[in-house]
């Protein structure tokens, strides 16, 4: 039995349900939104015994993301409060389920930090891109000069934000010569700026397990997507890695202790590959789509 950690509009997870359907592998499907309207019993004497969704036993766990239910009815100190407790119930029974994880939540975690991503990179020997992250004008001001006023600024963790009741995402961005000359204006919140390195084109790699995926995006050939190719959906084409990036990449994934990653990386103009992040719970259904590449497959096999 496998169960597949997830919400209501997750389209990967969809992707891979149907292809457990299609393979007639038994599942359940625990939507994160949905948690109190579930049974669940956990009890705890000389061993732990529990029912979640009706199962005492899973073999495997797919983790894709969490959702808190909609508790909007509640007043905010009972909203905060509820919130708490059921984040901490979640994690709590990540922790009891004693099964084949992709990946371990808890290294999920920890591998979404940007900070460790780039030292792991950096330590493995991959090219990443000179980094600061600080709240000194002084520093940014000199990075800035030092790179030939050419440094992109992205956000250390949230991408999307709700704003005037609909979701909105912040993209890379070149930082320019009007934002730096305005800078005394305003305070330096935490992010994340770097050199913007010049690209030939871009690579999102998927690795499971010891397989790598890897697809290629023309970025620089559409002025929208020249600093971020999630500006617009573009296609991918299956690209083959040398064989030592091919092995950096598996060595990042395992040494974050992940069993997936989505990583990102760059042609650079003089054809070195740059590294840039690893999305531990990265979207690829789109990818296996347009590229044909059995990335689902690879999953469900790691599962069973």
């Amino acid at each position: 039995m496998v169960l597949v950690i997830t919400f209501k509009e997750d389209f990967t997870a969809d992707y891979i349900i149907n292809a457990l359907n299609k393979q007639r592998i038994a599942y359940k499907r625990f939507n994160c939104e949905d948690l109190l309207t579930y049974q669940y019993s956990f009890r705890f004497s000389e061993t732990c015994i529990y029912s979640l969704m009706k199962e005492g036993h899973f073999d495997a766990v797919w983790f894709r993301r969490t959702k808190l239910p909609d508790l909007s009815i509640l007043s905010i100190p009972e909203k905060i409060y509820l919130s708490a407790e059921i984040e901490s119930f979640t994690k709590n029974i990540f922790c009891v389920i004693e099964a084949k994880w992709i990946s371990d939540p808890f290294a999920v975690y920890k591998a979404e930090n940007k900070f460790l991503q780039l030292r792991e990179a950096s330590k493995l020997g991959f090219k990443i891109p000179e980094t600061l992250v600080t709240n000194s004008k002084s520093e940014l001001k000199d990075f800035y000069e030092n790179h030939h006023r050419r440094i992109i600024v992205k956000p250390i963790s949230q991408t999307r934000i709700e704003y005037a009741g609909s979701p909105q995402f912040i993209f890379t961005n070149a930082v320019t010569e009007a934002s730096m000359a305005e800078l005394n204006k305003y305070d330096l919140t935490p992010c994340i700026f770097q050199e913007n390195i010049s690209k030939e084109y871009e690579i999102r790699v998927t690795v499971v397990g010891n397989k790598v995926f890897a697809a290629a995006i023309y970025s620089q050939e559409d002025p929208e997507t020249v600093t971020d190719w999630r500006r617009k959906k573009l296609q991918f084409y299956q690209i083959d890695l040398p064989c030592d990036i091919q092995q950096k990449c598996v060595q990042m994934v395992e040494v974050l202790q992940l069993k997936f990653g989505a990583i990102d990386l760059i042609i650079d103009k003089n054809g070195n590959y740059v590294f840039l992040e690893i999305n531990p719970n990265g979207q690829w259904a789109w990818i296996e789509s347009q590229t044909g590449m059995p990335i689902s497959d690879a999953i469900i096999e790691h599962l069973i």
